[in-house]
Protein backbone atom coordinates (compact mmCIF):
# COMPACT_ATOMS: atom_id res chain seq x y z
CA UNK A 1 0.00 0.00 0.00
CA UNK A 2 2.86 2.38 0.83
CA UNK A 3 4.47 1.73 -2.57
CA UNK A 4 1.14 2.31 -4.32
CA UNK A 5 0.74 5.69 -2.62
CA UNK A 6 4.27 6.66 -3.64
CA UNK A 7 3.47 5.64 -7.22
CA UNK A 8 0.29 7.75 -7.19
CA UNK A 9 2.22 10.71 -5.80
CA UNK A 10 4.70 10.58 -8.68
CA UNK A 11 1.84 10.47 -11.19
CA UNK A 12 0.08 13.36 -9.45
CA UNK A 13 3.16 15.53 -9.77
CA UNK A 14 3.43 14.78 -13.49
CA UNK A 15 -0.21 15.69 -14.12
CA UNK A 16 -0.26 18.87 -12.07
CA UNK A 17 3.01 20.20 -13.47
CA UNK A 18 2.81 18.99 -17.04
CA UNK A 19 -0.81 18.90 -18.22
CA UNK A 20 -2.89 21.92 -19.17
CA UNK A 21 -6.19 22.44 -20.97
CA UNK A 22 -6.43 25.09 -23.68
CA UNK A 23 -9.28 25.58 -26.14
CA UNK A 24 -10.70 22.14 -25.37
CA UNK A 25 -7.38 20.33 -25.88
CA UNK A 26 -4.95 18.83 -23.38
CA UNK A 27 -1.27 19.53 -23.90
CA UNK A 28 1.41 17.63 -22.04
CA UNK A 29 5.13 18.04 -21.65
CA UNK A 30 7.23 15.34 -20.00
CA UNK A 31 10.73 15.90 -18.69
CA UNK A 32 12.18 12.72 -17.22
CA UNK A 33 15.57 11.37 -16.28
CA UNK A 34 17.52 8.63 -14.58
CA UNK A 35 21.13 8.49 -13.49
CA UNK A 36 22.20 7.54 -16.99
CA UNK A 37 19.46 8.66 -19.39
CA UNK A 38 16.84 11.34 -20.09
CA UNK A 39 13.45 11.77 -21.73
CA UNK A 40 11.70 14.85 -23.15
CA UNK A 41 8.35 14.78 -24.98
CA UNK A 42 5.63 17.20 -26.06
CA UNK A 43 2.12 15.99 -26.91
CA UNK A 44 -1.49 16.99 -27.53
CA UNK A 45 -4.68 15.08 -26.65
CA UNK A 46 -2.87 11.84 -25.72
CA UNK A 47 -0.83 11.91 -28.95
CA UNK A 48 2.93 12.34 -29.03
CA UNK A 49 4.07 15.24 -31.22
CA UNK A 50 7.78 15.73 -30.55
CA UNK A 51 10.54 14.05 -28.55
CA UNK A 52 14.22 14.59 -27.87
CA UNK A 53 16.81 11.95 -28.71
CA UNK A 54 19.80 12.79 -26.53
CA UNK A 55 21.93 10.05 -28.10
CA UNK A 56 21.53 11.67 -31.55
CA UNK A 57 21.51 15.19 -30.05
CA UNK A 58 18.37 16.36 -31.85
CA UNK A 59 14.59 16.48 -31.59
CA UNK A 60 12.11 14.60 -33.80
CA UNK A 61 8.63 15.53 -35.05
CA UNK A 62 6.51 12.35 -34.94
CA UNK A 63 3.11 13.77 -35.89
CA UNK A 64 1.00 11.62 -38.26
CA UNK A 65 1.09 12.45 -41.99
CA UNK A 66 -2.34 14.17 -41.98
CA UNK A 67 -1.33 16.75 -39.35
CA UNK A 68 0.39 20.09 -39.88
CA UNK A 69 4.09 19.88 -39.03
CA UNK A 70 5.23 23.05 -37.25
CA UNK A 71 8.86 23.89 -36.57
CA UNK A 72 10.17 23.58 -33.02
CA UNK A 73 12.94 26.20 -32.71
CA UNK A 74 14.89 26.03 -29.47
CA UNK A 75 12.91 23.08 -28.09
CA UNK A 76 15.83 20.66 -28.06
CA UNK A 77 18.06 23.21 -26.31
CA UNK A 78 15.35 23.67 -23.65
CA UNK A 79 15.16 19.90 -23.28
CA UNK A 80 18.89 19.72 -22.56
CA UNK A 81 18.54 22.42 -19.89
CA UNK A 82 15.58 20.61 -18.33
CA UNK A 83 17.71 17.51 -17.83
CA UNK A 84 19.92 19.33 -15.34
CA UNK A 85 16.85 20.35 -13.33
CA UNK A 86 15.47 16.82 -13.52
CA UNK A 87 18.62 15.16 -12.24
CA UNK A 88 18.74 17.55 -9.31
CA UNK A 89 15.09 16.86 -8.45
CA UNK A 90 15.62 13.11 -8.80
CA UNK A 91 18.45 13.23 -6.30
CA UNK A 92 16.29 15.18 -3.82
CA UNK A 93 13.31 12.84 -4.26
CA UNK A 94 15.46 9.81 -3.46
CA UNK A 95 16.60 11.44 -0.26
CA UNK A 96 13.03 12.38 0.73
CA UNK A 97 11.46 9.02 -0.18
CA UNK A 98 14.39 6.83 0.88
CA UNK A 99 14.78 5.78 -2.74
CA UNK A 100 11.96 4.75 -5.04
CA UNK A 101 9.24 2.06 -5.12
CA UNK A 102 9.84 -1.24 -6.92
CA UNK A 103 6.27 -2.19 -7.83
CA UNK A 104 6.18 -3.76 -11.31
CA UNK A 105 3.38 -4.24 -13.87
CA UNK A 106 4.03 -6.19 -17.10
CA UNK A 107 3.24 -4.69 -20.54
CA UNK A 108 0.81 -5.77 -23.22
CA UNK A 109 2.15 -5.64 -26.80
CA UNK A 110 0.56 -5.37 -30.25
CA UNK A 111 2.14 -4.82 -33.68
CA UNK A 112 0.43 -3.15 -36.64
CA UNK A 113 1.13 -1.28 -39.86
CA UNK A 114 0.61 2.50 -39.92
CA UNK A 115 -0.81 2.98 -43.44
CA UNK A 116 -2.72 0.75 -45.86
CA UNK A 117 -0.47 -2.02 -47.11
CA UNK A 118 0.99 -1.46 -50.58
CA UNK A 119 3.75 -3.86 -51.58
CA UNK A 120 6.94 -2.07 -52.53
CA UNK A 121 5.82 1.22 -50.95
CA UNK A 122 7.50 2.67 -47.87
CA UNK A 123 5.48 2.23 -44.69
CA UNK A 124 5.92 2.01 -40.92
CA UNK A 125 5.43 -0.84 -38.48
CA UNK A 126 4.43 0.16 -34.96
CA UNK A 127 5.06 -1.89 -31.84
CA UNK A 128 2.57 -0.56 -29.28
CA UNK A 129 3.48 -1.36 -25.65
CA UNK A 130 1.07 -0.38 -22.87
CA UNK A 131 0.09 -0.93 -19.25
CA UNK A 132 3.60 -1.31 -17.82
CA UNK A 133 5.32 0.11 -14.73
CA UNK A 134 7.98 1.29 -14.18
CA UNK A 135 9.19 2.86 -17.42
CA UNK A 136 10.81 2.23 -19.82
CA UNK A 137 10.73 -0.89 -21.99
CA UNK A 138 13.33 -2.06 -24.49
CA UNK A 139 12.23 -3.02 -28.01
CA UNK A 140 14.18 -5.03 -30.59
CA UNK A 141 13.15 -5.57 -34.24
CA UNK A 142 13.89 -8.41 -36.63
CA UNK A 143 13.31 -9.00 -40.36
CA UNK A 144 13.19 -12.64 -41.46
CA UNK A 145 14.90 -13.62 -38.22
CA UNK A 146 17.76 -11.08 -38.45
CA UNK A 147 18.15 -8.10 -36.12
CA UNK A 148 17.21 -4.70 -37.58
CA UNK A 149 18.37 -1.33 -36.25
CA UNK A 150 18.26 0.95 -39.31
CA UNK A 151 15.00 2.87 -39.57
CA UNK A 152 13.96 2.15 -35.97
CA UNK A 153 12.95 4.66 -33.31
CA UNK A 154 11.17 4.66 -29.97
CA UNK A 155 9.23 7.42 -28.25
CA UNK A 156 9.38 8.44 -24.61
CA UNK A 157 7.12 6.57 -22.16
CA UNK A 158 3.71 8.27 -22.04
CA UNK A 159 1.86 8.24 -18.66
CA UNK A 160 -1.63 6.73 -18.54
CA UNK A 161 -4.32 7.85 -16.11
CA UNK A 162 -3.96 4.67 -14.02
CA UNK A 163 -0.27 5.29 -13.34
CA UNK A 164 1.05 2.87 -15.95
CA UNK A 165 2.89 3.83 -19.14
CA UNK A 166 2.56 3.47 -22.91
CA UNK A 167 5.51 3.45 -25.29
CA UNK A 168 5.75 2.93 -29.06
CA UNK A 169 8.62 1.80 -31.25
CA UNK A 170 8.57 2.32 -35.03
CA UNK A 171 10.27 0.58 -37.92
CA UNK A 172 10.35 2.19 -41.36
CA UNK A 173 10.27 -0.54 -44.00
CA UNK A 174 9.26 -1.45 -47.55
CA UNK A 175 6.88 -4.43 -47.43
CA UNK A 176 7.65 -7.30 -49.78
CA UNK A 177 5.69 -10.51 -50.18
CA UNK A 178 6.97 -13.22 -47.83
CA UNK A 179 8.81 -10.95 -45.40
CA UNK A 180 8.22 -11.57 -41.69
CA UNK A 181 8.94 -8.91 -39.06
CA UNK A 182 8.91 -9.11 -35.28
CA UNK A 183 9.19 -6.77 -32.31
CA UNK A 184 10.46 -8.13 -29.00
CA UNK A 185 9.82 -6.26 -25.75
CA UNK A 186 11.85 -6.52 -22.54
CA UNK A 187 10.67 -5.20 -19.17
CA UNK A 188 11.47 -5.70 -15.50
CA UNK A 189 8.08 -7.34 -14.84
CA UNK A 190 8.52 -9.98 -17.57
CA UNK A 191 10.15 -13.31 -16.83
CA UNK A 192 10.98 -13.58 -20.54
CA UNK A 193 10.65 -11.13 -23.47
CA UNK A 194 7.35 -10.76 -25.35
CA UNK A 195 7.49 -11.10 -29.15
CA UNK A 196 4.84 -10.12 -31.69
CA UNK A 197 4.96 -11.06 -35.41
CA UNK A 198 3.95 -9.15 -38.54
CA UNK A 199 3.70 -11.35 -41.65
CA UNK A 200 3.41 -9.41 -44.91
CA UNK A 201 2.01 -12.45 -46.72
CA UNK A 202 -0.90 -12.76 -44.28
CA UNK A 203 -1.88 -9.08 -44.51
CA UNK A 204 -4.48 -8.15 -47.12
CA UNK A 205 -3.36 -5.21 -49.34
CA UNK A 206 -5.47 -2.10 -48.95
CA UNK A 207 -6.45 -2.84 -45.35
CA UNK A 208 -4.86 -0.57 -42.77
CA UNK A 209 -5.40 -0.06 -39.05
CA UNK A 210 -8.29 2.10 -37.87
CA UNK A 211 -6.13 3.52 -35.12
CA UNK A 212 -4.81 6.26 -37.44
CA UNK A 213 -8.22 7.21 -38.90
CA UNK A 214 -8.88 9.88 -36.28
CA UNK A 215 -9.21 13.62 -36.59
CA UNK A 216 -6.41 15.61 -38.20
CA UNK A 217 -4.92 17.92 -35.64
CA UNK A 218 -3.19 21.21 -36.27
CA UNK A 219 -0.56 21.19 -33.59
CA UNK A 220 1.10 24.44 -32.60
CA UNK A 221 4.35 24.81 -30.76
CA UNK A 222 3.95 23.28 -27.29
CA UNK A 223 5.64 25.02 -24.40
CA UNK A 224 8.15 23.07 -22.40
CA UNK A 225 6.61 22.05 -19.08
CA UNK A 226 7.85 23.99 -16.09
CA UNK A 227 7.61 20.96 -13.81
CA UNK A 228 9.71 17.82 -13.83
CA UNK A 229 8.31 14.32 -14.11
CA UNK A 230 10.26 11.78 -12.14
CA UNK A 231 10.61 8.96 -14.67
CA UNK A 232 12.28 6.08 -12.93
CA UNK A 233 14.76 4.14 -15.04
CA UNK A 234 17.30 3.02 -12.53
CA UNK A 235 16.43 -0.67 -13.04
CA UNK A 236 16.33 -0.83 -16.85
CA UNK A 237 16.37 -4.18 -18.58
CA UNK A 238 19.84 -5.02 -19.77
Amino acid sequence: MKMMKMKELLLFLSCVLCVSAEAGHETIGISGCSDSDGEEMEGLDNEEGWFADFAKEEGFDVLPPFADHPSFPGLYENAVANQQICKSNLKNSRIGMKDLPHEEDPPSVIIYIRDDLQLGQKNTLICHVSGFYPAPVRVHWTKNGKNVTEGTSINVPYPNRDGSFTQMSRLDFIPQQGDVYSCTVQHLALEEPLTRIYDVEQTQPGVGPSVFCGLGLTVGLLGVAAGTFFLIKGNECS
